[in-house]
């Protein structure tokens, strides 16, 4: 991340990156939806956000993931690296009042961090040209889009064009939720042996029980049929590394 900003701020990277991750319920729609799947191929770094990505790359690849890249535990990295080398945050996403509530926490827990500005994700699609315009205008480095999974990797792909001087587009689903504190996340032992997702269904089952008996069933077909070390074709994707974890057709 730190790279890349740095290449951004010389004008060696001229289009930012797009950063996304893959969990069941995203292995589950790249099957299912073909657009979906056309986007996620276009992303620059894709995230392997879940441990049962990592069991299945233990079962069946000679280099396995070492761990899991949860958003909710790369932030504070995140933050602790924009501190250090002066990198600037923009916070969009979430229902109003979120987000900020989920800045002003991170910078109490990270003086120095730079969150140079936030918007909730309850705007136009005639506002958006002045979202841009905001971003662009307070030199923002990693654009952190929190809107929900496809919408967030849709309008991550638009904006690459959009934003030129910003180094990184990072799809984050629920991170200001989490990091407001209006969602708590799994315990410890829950979150290593890949049950958060009980959690979270413990937490909010109107809203997750129909979504995940449909997708947890898929994602573990394809996490058992598709999970495989890189195949020539797909090596120099950025974000592959060693491993294609049940996304493969």
């Amino acid at each position: 991340m730190t790279e890349d900003c740095r290449a951004a701020r010389g004008g060696m990277l001229t289009t930012p990156k797009v950063v996304a991750s893959s969990n069941g319920s995203v292995i589950a729609r790249y099957h299912a939806d073909a657009t979906f799947r056309a986007q996620i191929d276009q992303v620059d770094i894709l995230d392997a956000d879940g441990m049962p990505l990592v069991f299945a790359s233990r079962l069946f690849c000679a280099e396995p993931l070492r761990e899991r890249v949860a958003t909710t535990d790369f932030i504070d990295d995140a933050c602790e690296a924009a501190v250090r080398d002066g990198l600037n945050f923009y916070f969009l996403g979430a229902k109003p009042g979120v987000a900020a509530k989920a800045a002003a926490r991170l910078r109490k827990k990270h003086p120095g961090l730079r969150i140079v500005g936030v918007k909730h994700g309850y705007f136009s699609e005639e506002e958006l040209d002045g979202i841009c315009a905001d971003i662009l205008a307070r030199k923002t480095d990693v654009l952190w889009l929190g809107l929900g999974s496809p919408r967030q990797e849709a309008l991550a792909l638009r904006l690459r064009g959009k934003l030129a001087g910003v180094a990184w587009i990072r799809v984050c689903g629920g991170l200001f939720d989490h990091m407001s504190g209006s969602v708590r996340r799994a315990p410890g032992w829950m979150q290593s042996f890949g049950l958060e997702w009980l959690h979270r269904l413990a937490m909010e089952p109107r809203r997750l029980a129909w979504r995940y008996l449909c997708t947890n069933p898929v994602a573990l077909f394809y996490l058992l049929t598709q999970t495989m070390d890189a195949v020539p074709s797909l090596e120099g994707v950025s974000g592959l590394g060693k491993a294609s974890i049940g996304l493969w057709s």
